[in-house]
C-alpha cells in the first residue's frame, strides 16, 4: 500500500525565511511524484513512529544539507490531487537555519533551490507551499 494514493499521506515541510524576507524553495524536476516543474518549500512525509517536527527537520537535512529551528506552526494544507489520485494532509511550520552548508543533496529531485523576496516569489508554486507563505503574510 501506497502512502497519498492508498490511504491518506501526512506530509510535512518548512517555510525558511531568512533574515531578508527571502524564502528558500527548490524546483522539482519532471521526475516529481506530484507538481513537477513547480516551486516548493522543503519537506516530505512523516514516517510511522516520527513525530511531524522531526520530520520536518529530517527531510530539510537530507534535502538541503542544513539544520533548521522551527519557529511556529503555520498551519496544513489538505493536498487533494484528484488527477493523480492522491490526498495528502501537509503540515508546515515557520523555520530558520541554524546550521549546515546550504547544499542540493537530492539533485534527481531538485532541479535548483533559491532565495525568493516575498514580494517577488515565481508562479507556479506548489499549493503545499503557496497556502503556507499566506498563513504567513497573514500572520505577520
Amino acid at each position: 500500500m501506497k502512502r497519498g494514493t492508498d490511504y491518506i499521506g501526512v506530509g510535512c515541510g518548512a517555510l525558511i525565511v531568512n533574515q531578508a524576507s527571502e524564502v528558500l524553495l527548490m524546483k522539482r524536476t519532471k521526475m516529481a511524484q506530484n507538481e513537477a516543474g513547480f516551486w516548493s518549500k522543503p519537506g516530505g512525509a512523516v514516517e510511522l513512529g516520527e513525530t511531524v517536527e522531526d520530520a520536518i527537520k529530517r527531510e530539510v537535512k537530507e534535502e538541503l544539507n542544513v539544520e533548521i529551528e522551527l519557529t511556529k506552526f503555520l498551519g496544513y494544507v489538505n493536498h487533494i490531487l484528484p488527477q493523480k489520485h492522491q490526498h495528502w494532509i501537509a503540515i508546515s511550520y515557520l523555520a530558520r537555519i541554524v546550521g549546515g552548508e546550504l547544499k542540493n543533496m537530492e539533485p534527481d529531485k531538485v532541479d535548483e533551490i533559491q532565495w525568493f523576496s516575498l514580494d517577488q516569489l515565481p508562479e507556479n508554486l506548489t499549493q503545499t507551499t503557496r497556502e503556507p507563505i499566506q498563513m504567513y503574510l497573514h500572520a505577520k
